[in-house]
């Protein structure tokens, strides 16, 4: 995979505000936020997007979900509720080609999908 700039956050080259950690997940605030809280959640091991993870890595995908569900309680937001999105590929709005999970809360969210 091509080095990114989450790589570099992760390696702490780039500075972040880093706001979780865990040993597969690392998390910071999105530096063009689209919400009052954008939070970007990124396994450390560097799959450029949800394609190309293994069946056998199943596990590291939960674990991006169930950090952004800790992440929301120890915030006291998760009772408002919160959006969590995972854009794939170009077509998919896809810009940082590392997997990653987008954490939107703050604001009520319209235009969802059920």
């Amino acid at each position: 995979m091509q080095d990114t700039i989450f790589s570099k956050i992760i390696r702490r080259e780039i500075p972040a505000d880093i706001v979780f950690e865990d040993d597969q997940v690392l998390a910071f605030r999105d530096i063009s936020p689209q919400a009052p809280v954008h939070v970007l959640f990124v396994p450390k091991e560097p799959y450029r997007s949800l394609n190309e993870v293994p069946a056998s890595e199943a596990e590291l995908v939960g674990s991006l979900m169930l950090a952004a569900s800790q992440y929301a309680r120890l915030e006291g937001f998760a009772e408002d509720g919160y959006r969590l999105v995972m854009n794939v590929n170009r077509d998919g709005g896809q810009t940082v080609f590392h997997m990653h999970l987008h954490l939107l809360a703050g604001r009520a969210m319209h235009g969802g999908f059920g």
